[in-house]
């Protein structure tokens, strides 16, 4: 059973197009939540990017969620556990209702894997739930 573990994210609320604008390092994964949302997982040392872009833009730590990767076996699940249609192409970020918990899906195009990410409140919820 894969074992969740706790997430180091930056939030980053800032003007659309300052985010569309920067050119994210490739060791960063990044999830556009919202048009003007962005949770970055990976290495927080590009502020001045941002900063320079946006003056008013928000950026802060965010600790509070934890994430799992599934392999294409493990993500089986995945077909049951969410009443809504997965995406088909990779990569790809969805947001919706993972086995009953909010959660969001990042899709890699790499091997198939998948990480699901949940609020850290939910994190054994999610752990009871996995295959």
């Amino acid at each position: 059973m894969p074992e969740l573990e706790r997430l180091r994210a930056t939030r980053i609320v800032a003007k659309p197009a300052a985010l569309d604008a920067v050119a994210w390092r490739e060791d960063l994964l990044v999830l556009r939540i919202a048009p003007d949302e962005i949770m970055l997982l990976g290495p927080a040392d590009w502020h001045d990017q941002i900063e320079e872009k946006d003056s008013y833009a928000i950026i802060e730590q965010d600790d509070g969620f934890v994430g799992v990767w599934l392999n294409e076996v493990e993500s089986d699940f995945l077909a049951t556990a969410c009443e809504w249609e997965l995406p088909k192409e990779r990569p790809a970020f969805a947001q919706g209702a993972v086995a009953g918990i909010p959660g969001k899906l990042y899709f890699d195009h790499i091997a198939g894997q998948i990480l699901i990410i949940v609020p850290a409140p939910y994190a054994a919820d999610l752990q009871e739930r996995l295959p």
